[in-house]
């Protein structure tokens, strides 16, 4: 197993506050999934595993990653990302409405939808880090999860 790789993700509760029960459920959720399985690789660091610790300052989401002899600290602005994740947040309460209905064709649409713009928002994200953290395609749809997960209302 690489040790390039995420061991554990810490939320910054005063600035990332949690949101409802089932949000604070998906955030656990998606952290396990997200730590479970990932390919972690800050630009030159000689290796993990990393502990990553997420906070928001100034509308910015900040990524703490702390490995043996690494101490880093990088800013994402989100607006290159509010679309989709506004989008994406959008599409996936339209596919919780229509898994309880009964219309397998609706589903099945709405699903194909929301995966495309799950692997959009993954995509720019690894764009985004893009020179600071390397991360392969699941790792960054895992952390696109987390981040959505982080912003929902509700």
């Amino acid at each position: 197993m690489s040790t390039h790789r995420l061991a554990s993700v810490e939320i910054d509760s005063a600035t990332l506050p949690a949101g409802t029960a089932e949000a604070e459920h998906e955030r656990r959720v998606a952290i396990f999934d997200l730590v479970e399985k990932n390919v972690f690789e800050p630009i030159e660091a000689a290796g993990g595993p990393y502990a990553l610790k997420l906070s928001q300052s100034d509308s910015r989401l900040v990524f703490e990653v702390s490995g043996p002899q690494l101490a880093r600290t990088h800013v994402l602005s989100l607006t290159p990302l509010k679309g989709v994740l506004r989008d994406y947040l959008m599409i996936c309460d339209s596919y919780n409405e229509v898994l309880r209905g009964v219309d397998a064709s609706k589903i099945e649409a709405v699903d194909m939808g929301r995966r495309g713009l799950h692997n959009e928002g993954a995509d720019l994200l690894k764009a985004r880090l893009d020179g600071k953290i390397a991360i392969d395609h699941e790792t960054a749809r895992r952390l696109f999860t987390l981040i959505c997960a982080l912003y929902r209302r509700g």
